[in-house]
């Protein structure tokens, strides 16, 4: 008997050269590359050929998600290419203050009134559901760094900041499982959660990775570092800034997105910038096919249909209605193309950020009962979520762009000038 391990590494071989020599007509179909390692996942598990038997404990989970997450927010900021200021970074504004508390809060008042949940662990949910993911929405994100397109630009900032300015909700959430009554720990959650952890987050965002590349110029006027080895200066940052600002408290996943805006703004070589984001975008993509591949091999049946209700009425609400009329809500005002304002609400992914928070708050106390109800509401959220999204995003992208080549069109007949 051919060991199943050897087996595993057979079909995930086989997956990713299909998926690579593939990769020039996947790109052209309403077909998203998670979208298919999810459907071969559910293949590999326990319904199809059982050859993935893993059944990856919540801790293991978590780490394996963190790693993910924390490698594509640096990617996420690495792509950042706007001045800082607000004027610049408007839509994001939008996204983050105004959409996000929308999104945990409407799905906080479905579990306390629908689902019958206590306040905390609703607002848990909330903040579990209500970031969107860098790591599955690459195909509706900047594609590179010359890129100014104020939907892409939105969409990727917003998974950047969002997994970082969930946690929060996440203590929060956690907080009041522990201790029912708020007042014994809402000063301090106001201080530590909110206030320290963000500031630290944004401080250690900018001084890590400043220290680093001055330290990498530095050396490097004496011997040049090499070739094949360069590259890992990405990952040192994302490492060094991501634990150092944990030890202090603050928000690693914060910290690392920022630090990603100021590598990119330290290195004058146009080639070093694009290389460190060619670098961990290949990491971030290799890291997604196993990620989405266990996640289709960890679902179960019986937990599906048991809480398919729960999960199919948070999952239609979030996507179809909570999302799109908080989008239009956060966007009054800011001049964008009905289009940008439509996609917006729809491209509100939901993956590994969401994984990440949820195997996060199994190690903090969410358990039994309310635990299990919660992690399969998730998981089919996510699901979900990969189907839609995965079957939408490029037809709707071509759309996107139909339609401003039309409206650009429309400019230069009329001012003679190309303006779009």
């Amino acid at each position: 008997m051919v060991d199943i391990y050897i087996l595993d590494l057979l079909v995930i071989g086989l997956l990713l050269l299909i998926v690579t020599l593939a990769s020039g007509w996947i790109a052209r179909l309403p077909l998203s590359f998670a979208l298919i390692y999810l459907i071969v996942g559910i293949l590999l598990g326990p319904y199809g050929t059982n050859l993935i038997q893993l059944r990856p404990d919540a801790n293991f989970l978590e780490k394996l998600t963190e790693f993910v997450v924390i490698v594509s927010l640096f990617s996420c900021g690495l792509k950042m290419n706007r001045p800082l200021n607000p004027i610049a970074w408007g839509s994001t504004v939008r996204l983050i203050g105004l959409l996000m508390p929308i999104s945990i809060f409407a799905i906080a008042f479905i579990g306390h009134f629908l689902l019958k949940m206590d306040w905390g662990p609703a607002i848990l949910l909330g903040a579990i559901l209500a970031p969107t993911d860098p790591v599955l929405a690459s195909e509706v994100q900047i594609a590179d760094l010359e890129d100014q397109e104020e939907l892409r630009f939105g969409l990727t900032s917003e998974g950047g900041l969002n997994d970082a300015l969930a946690f929060p909700f996440v203590y929060f959430g956690i907080h009041s499982l522990k201790d029912s009554n708020w007042d014994n720990w809402f000063k301090q959650w106001v201080a530590i959660d909110l206030v320290w952890a963000i500031a630290a987050g944004i401080i250690m965002g900018i001084l890590v990775p400043k220290a680093i590349v001055w330290i990498d110029k530095r050396l490097q006027e004496f011997r040049p570092v090499d070739v094949l080895m360069e590259d890992f200066v990405a990952l040192s940052i994302i490492f060094l800034t991501y634990s150092l600002t944990e030890v202090v408290n603050g928000y690693g996943f914060l910290a690392v997105f920022i630090a990603g805006i100021i590598a990119q703004r330290s290195y004058h070589n146009p080639e070093k910038r694009l290389s460190q984001l060619e670098f961990t975008e290949r990491i971030e993509k290799l890291m997604e096919v196993g990620t989405i591949l266990l996640l289709g091999s960890i679902l179960r049946l019986p937990q599906l249909v048991q809480f398919a209700g729960q999960g199919l009425l948070v999952a239609v609400l979030l996507i179809f209605l909570i999302r799109p009329v908080g989008a239009w809500l956060s966007t009054i005002g800011g001049g964008y193309p009905q289009i940008s304002r439509y996609l917006f609400g729809w491209f509100g992914i939901r993956g590994v950020g969401s994984l990440y928070y949820l195997c996060y708050a199994f190690g903090e106390g969410l358990k039994d009962n309310l635990g299990e109800q919660i992690a399969w509401i998730t998981y089919i959220v996510i699901v979900i979520s990969v189907m839609l999204h995965g079957v939408s995003s490029t037809p709707l992208m071509k759309l996107y762009e139909h339609s401003l080549q039309i409206r650009r069109e429309k400019i230069v007949s009329t001012t003679g000038v190309d303006k779009a």
